[in-house]
């Protein structure tokens, strides 16, 4: 992906792929990011930074390896996440290579994977999360041969799971969370983790792109905890230019678009 084009890179991604992957790789070359959010990087300015969707087949079927941020991390902490985290020097352009190495990079030091086990499927359009300033690049990629991962640095992850799609596109799992500022996002309730913000926004839009959702009840809503909410708090600072940290509106519907939940931290 370049910046000025707005879409998905796509790295031949059909080759290997499951069946039941096989509408979101073919999808890919084409996602916009106004399809995942209202929220596009500015010309100028952020930190970029990427993060690993990675699909798998474990024992319980397709699934999708989350972490837990750890409660002590100055931003994200206690969050349900994907691998991830800032692009470095030497991961190269933002542009070019850096998100696909960075997501690699960072999801090895997080949880142990061996990136010789991971096929890549593409760079989706970059996300802009307006509380931390993040330029977030998410890479889609298949887990052609699993193995065993676990916590690594615990200063940034207190939990490793891979979360079974069935399990998330379970209509039994699926709700949206309130913010008092009426912000209103989806979110999944899997694994005694509350999946919000950012991944869950981002996890809304491919398992819809992906041909897997299933009708939910877009009126079981919950208000985030104090706890949850003093958390995503930390560490926040907003950018110039942007005025609210947790924008009013609504998660996706037949009518509304895409999900706000990506301004989340």
């Amino acid at each position: 992906m370049t910046p000025d084009s707005g879409t998905a890179d796509s790295q031949t991604p059909d080759a290997g792929v499951p069946a039941w992957l096989s509408q979101l790789a073919a999808a890919l070359p084409g996602v916009r990011g106004e399809q995942l959010s209202r929220f596009v990087p500015p010309a100028t300015g952020g930190r970029h930074s990427a993060v690993l969707v990675l699909f798998g087949e474990g024992p319980h079927g397709p699934d999708v390896l989350l972490i837990e941020r750890a409660s002590t991390m100055r931003a994200h902490a206690g969050q349900p996440a994907f691998p991830g985290g800032a692009l470095d020097p030497q991961d190269g352009d933002p542009a070019g290579p850096g998100p696909v190495r960075a997501a690699l990079r960072e999801a090895t030091e997080e949880v142990g994977l061996d990136p010789e086990t991971v096929q890549v499927l593409g760079t989706l359009p970059a996300l802009w999360l307006p509380p931390s300033g993040f330029v977030v690049h998410p890479v889609l990629a298949w887990w052609r041969e699993p193995h065993p991962v676990g916590v690594v640095d615990t200063a940034e992850v207190a939990a490793v799971a891979r979360v079974p799609l069935a399990e998330l596109t379970d209509p039994a799992a699926r709700l949206q969370v309130t913010h008092p500022s009426g912000w209103i996002g989806p979110a999944f309730e899997v694994r005694d983790l509350l999946v919000w913000g950012f991944t869950a926004g981002l996890l809304d839009r491919l398992l819809d792109l992906a041909g897997l959702e299933q009708p939910w009840d877009r009126e079981r809503v919950r208000t985030l905890d104090e706890q949850t909410m003093a958390l995503a708090a930390r560490g926040a600072s907003f950018p110039s230019g942007r005025a609210d940290v947790f924008p009013q509106g609504s998660a996706r519907s037949p009518t509304t678009g895409p999900v706000d939940a990506t301004a989340l931290p």
